[in-house]
């Protein structure tokens, strides 16, 4: 037993959990340490693109990570697996069985050791019980939903083609209903635009923008209820100049196979349904191995971002809840606060190897930025300087945006490999297609 290598399990691959094991890794090495990312998935791909993936104007294929691969490069250990509980007791995570895609066995039940465990796990949509969401609507939680929703959304436009190559008079049109007003519902909206009038190029000759109708329903007051309320009417004048209808104060009431229905009596007919309404932690976290968790099922954590009952124990990213002292509300889940979460983390599981201090978390607000495709980009920067919020649009916003992809590329590959793939995503937007057709 005394040769045990000290194990420090990280059980989430998303923007926090793979930047965390990478750092982890490159810090201790193979020797004495044993690094483990376990991950359902085996590649990741940063989750505030998925809405180009699901529209088609972004190729995942050339953007996602293979964990394997990084591992390597790194110097951690992959699991391919699903996290199914947790043995405070003999500090062990439960491995869910393995399943091959007929539903067969890969691999039982397992364990693995951990002397330091950290929870990355992300979030899942939340619904709030509405009747038929489950059943009628789709999320953007992955590159799997992402992809699925691609697939329904270009067979709705070939059948919407077909007829109006039949009856060119016709009266189709391919109906989106996006429920939620925030970056997702409102990024995803105006993606759909930009992929639309591209499809006349790849083959659907009598198909355009003019052919969609796109819905985008929000429970609040006004759209976007993270940026000033300036920059939000002005996203909201780019989207209805697209052709969005905005509904705003509409709350869901049930979700039909053909329909959304609102509370004030409000029906969205609609092919296609997305719920990006609000998010939520996975229910098998709560109160998982009798942590402390709140009612988004997200494990409450101390200024160290370890786990009010079990020191060993960290969480970071959106399956985090941390309130700062004297805060009126907690860390958003947002990719920024998981960057910044791996950050504290890797440098207090360094302070209890070597014996030093912890620190507390610090969350940094840089702002919020909302890219409507081609058309526009808005937002706020700096969100922390004293006197308030710089609000920027335009090309600079554009920029800005951007930047946060590449910080994510370096954060997770390394300076010199971050920038080849910032090169050669460069080099793609020439010579690959506008629009991923398959």
């Amino acid at each position: 037993m005394k040769n045990l290598k000290i194990q420090i399990v990280v059980v989430g691959g998303g923007a926090g959990g793979l930047q965390l094991a990478a750092r982890l890794a490159a810090r201790y090495g193979r020797e004495k340490f044993d690094i483990i990312l376990l991950e359902r998935n085996r590649t990741h791909i940063w989750k505030p693109l998925l809405h180009e993936v699901a529209a088609g104007s972004l190729d995942a294929n050339l953007d996602e990570v293979g964990y394997g691969a990084h591992a390597h490069r790194w110097g951690y250990r992959y699991f391919q697996g699903a996290l199914k509980g947790i043995d405070r007791e003999k500090r062990q995570v439960i491995v869910a069985p393995l399943l091959d895609v007929d539903g067969s066995e890969l691999m039982g039940e397992h364990r693995i050791r951990y002397d330091y465990l950290v929870l990355a796990l992300g979030s899942v949509s939340n619904d709030f019980g509405v009747e038929g969401v489950k059943e009628h609507c789709l999320s953007l939680e992955s590159r799997r939903d992402a992809d699925g929703f691609r697939q329904r959304l270009l067979n709705q436009c070939l059948r919407c083609s077909r007829r109006l190559s039949l009856d060119p008079g016709a009266e189709e049109y391919v109906r989106i209903a996006i429920v939620g007003g925030g970056a997702t519902g409102v990024e995803l909206a105006a993606e759909l635009y930009n992929a639309a009038s591209a499809l006349r190029y790849y083959g659907l000759e009598v198909f355009d923008e003019k052919r969609l109708k796109v819905s985008l329903l929000e429970a609040g007051p006004r759209i976007l209820p993270a940026l000033p309320e300036k920059l939000a009417e002005a996203a909201l004048g780019e989207l209805e100049a697209l052709g969005v209808d905005v509904a705003t104060g509409a709350q869901v009431s049930r979700v039909t196979e053909e329909a959304i229905e609102t509370k004030d009596g409000r029906r969205f007919p609609a092919d296609l349904k997305v719920w990006a309404a609000g998010v939520k932690a996975p229910d098998f976290l709560k109160d998982i191995a009798g942590l402390e968790t709140n009612r988004a099922n997200q494990l409450i954590v101390k200024a160290s971002l370890q786990t009010t009952r079990d020191n060993r124990i960290f969480a970071i990213g959106d399956c985090a809840s941390y309130t700062a002292p004297g805060a009126s509300h907690a860390v958003p889940p947002r990719a920024q606060s998981a960057h910044q979460m791996a950050g504290t983390a890797y440098h207090n599981i360094r302070a209890l190897i070597e014996s030093k201090p912890l620190k507390d978390f610090t969350y940094e607000d840089k702002g919020s930025l909302i890219s409507m495709s081609r058309y526009a980009t808005v937002g706020t920067l700096m969100g922390n300087l004293v006197g308030g919020r710089m609000a920027i649009e335009g090309r600079l916003a554009r920029f800005v945006y951007v930047s946060l992809y590449r910080m994510h590329l370096m954060a997770i590959h390394g300076s010199i490999r971050g920038l080849g793939m910032i090169f050669m995503g460069h080099v793609n937007q020439v010579v690959r297609p506008k629009l991923k057709l398959h």
